[in-house]
């Protein structure tokens, strides 16, 4: 019983680490720009994996740095609606994010209810299928997202983290950068957590 309640490290990425991995992301192509702003949101807000694949283009506000975890659309924890504001982290993940939004909206033609991250089209050419280009549709899960940010670590030769990982990141970054307890708390409140005492721990 003592084995299996036993608490063990759970791995995560410095910051530094993780900029590096996000750096060395390519963005030729749609699928591979749709990751590097998935890698980026995570950044920005720590957000849960299966929140962020059901997310779509109405939850966003770009103005205002916001992401509108609505229960009723996105699947949050225990069905909590979650307002969630970026991170001050590096802008370059701003930008990225930023870029993708107004890309999906300008020249992809995609509306509010279109997915955030779409899922990959993929259609039968000459007997194979490939990918095509991009669906309007989310995923039904987070599996591929995380495929994509653990992928994005492996190929700098770093452990592959998740994106859930990034929790931890952010929570010890705010550790850093958090003077006041009050900030702490917002901190706290921006990861969807209500007690204190649960980012603390």
């Amino acid at each position: 019983a003592r084995i299996a309640h036993a608490e063990r490290d759970i791995p995560y990425p410095s910051m530094e680490q993780a900029r590096h991995a996000f750096q060395a992301m390519p963005s030729a192509t749609d699928i591979e720009k749709r990751d590097r702003a998935a890698f980026a949101l995570f950044m920005l807000t720590g957000i849960r994996d299966g929140a962020a694949a059901s997310l779509r283009l109405k939850h966003v506000n770009l103005e205002e740095g916001h992401i509108f975890q609505d229960a009723r659309d996105v699947k949050t924890k225990n069905g909590k609606t979650i307002n969630t504001w970026f991170y001050p982290v590096d802008a370059e993940y701003r930008e990225c994010f930023d870029t993708w939004v107004r890309y999906l909206r300008a020249e992809k033609l995609f509306g509010d209810a279109d997915a955030l991250f779409p899922k990959t089209l993929i259609e039968n050419r000459a007997g194979r299928f490939k990918a095509v280009g991009l669906s309007h549709d989310p995923y039904a899960n987070a599996s591929k997202l995380n495929d994509a940010i653990r992928c994005a670590f492996a190929m700098v030769q770093l452990p592959e983290y998740t994106p859930h990982s990034f929790r931890k990141t952010l929570t010890l970054y705010g550790n850093e950068v958090c003077t006041t307890l009050e900030e702490y708390k917002a901190w706290s409140l921006n990861l969807g957590h209500e007690n204190l005492a649960t980012t603390v721990s």
